[in-house]
């Protein structure tokens, strides 16, 4: 069965090559769909079941080129090559797959680092509408989701918030818009913490002195920074932060600081409901004596407050991830030996 299917790869498959690493929806979907413009058959593969444990979450994505190149991770990435041998393989016969991996599996050979398993439908698709139109919510800043039936091999989009999982013979997936930090202050701290806020994957509006960002910039996805030495400077832009849905709201200066901001913010006809969303000091460790340990602590933080808020909605996006000795282009043959066609149809 191996060299059969080690035969299969090497008449129909090219060598599995990462376009790029990430793991960011907008990356891969955009990847995809302008792959399908230029031409390219692509597949979707998404992580529709996981068994005692794995590295990503339920609806971790790659896109699949029909000459192998692909980007995003639905493991470690231990497993993305094979995956990307196998879905080229799907491209070629047109037909969506299932794969599992891992525990449960019935190739036993692969072990995946985590001890537990997954299973992977691999989606064959026709055309780049609905991936264009999650990504047009996306940059509106608004949620989507991808509903797959296997039964039809159909995708469709639909707008709106959801969880990723299976509803019925459906699996949805779905999508948030990036996580974006507004962040005002000193020049040194604020221009720190944006920097090592950008390179962490998000997006970062700096808001300049004498500004107050409106209503559509502080919305659920947002976290608002604010890194004055100040009280009476940060008080406008905290009031605004606390008028809104932003996910996490932060400020500089010690605990007896804070006992002094709650205060103004009191006499203000601020509640304590209201003030209990404050995070201060701000980071996730204290006495931050210089700007770099600051942005660490802040960005930290936030990761900390995203990942709540990402079990809540179940969104696997922009996981950031140290993947190291990891080559960009891999073996086919050696991943058909891994998989030894690990297909479940």
């Amino acid at each position: 069965m191996g060299a059969r299917i080690a035969s299969e790869l090497k008449t129909l498959a090219p060598e599995p090559c990462a376009a790029f690493l990430s793991d960011d929806a907008i990356d891969i979907l955009t990847f995809a769909a302008d792959a399908i413009e230029q031409g390219h058959t692509v597949a979707l593969v998404t992580l529709v079941e996981i068994r005692d444990g794995a590295a990503r979450a339920i609806g971790a994505q790659m896109a699949v080129r029909d000459d192998g190149l692909y980007c995003g991770f639905v493991s470690g990435g231990c497993t993305e090559a094979a995956v990307a041998a196998d879905a080229v393989i799907a491209l070629h016969k047109g037909i969506d797959r299932k794969l599992r991996l891992g525990e449960g599996s019935p190739f036993f050979d692969i072990v995946l680092p985590c001890g537990g398993g997954i299973t992977l439908a691999i989606h064959v698709l026709r055309d780049a509408t609905a991936l264009r139109h999650v990504l047009a919510a996306l940059h509106r800043r608004a949620p989507a989701r991808l509903r797959y039936h296997p039964g039809k091999q159909a995708l469709f989009f639909e707008p709106g918030e959801g969880v990723s999982g299976w509803e019925g013979e459906e699996f949805v997936r779905a999508y948030r818009p990036r996580q974006r930090m507004l962040v005002a202050g000193t020049p040194l701290e604020a221009g720190m913490v944006a920097r090592v806020a950008e390179v962490s994957g998000y997006e970062v509006v700096e808001i300049e002195r004498g500004q107050t960002p409106s209503p559509d910039q502080l919305d659920a996805d947002t976290a608002a920074v604010l890194l004055f030495h100040d009280i009476d400077r940060e008080l406008p832009l905290l009031e605004a932060a606390l008028a809104s849905s932003a996910f996490y709201i932060g400020a500089l200066g010690s605990r007896r600081t804070h006992v002094k901001r709650c205060e103004a913010l009191r006499r203000r006809g601020h509640d304590e409901s209201t003030l209990a969303r404050i995070k201060a000091p701000i980071g996730i460790f204290d006495k931050a004596t210089d700007a770099t340990s600051l942005a660490l602590s802040v960005v930290a933080d936030l990761a900390q407050a995203r990942l709540l808020n990402m079990k809540s909605n179940t969104n696997p996006t922009i996981t950031q991830l140290a993947l190291e000795g990891i080559s960009m282009c891999f073996d086919p043959m050696h991943a058909s030996e891994r998989i030894k066609g690990g297909v479940v149809n």
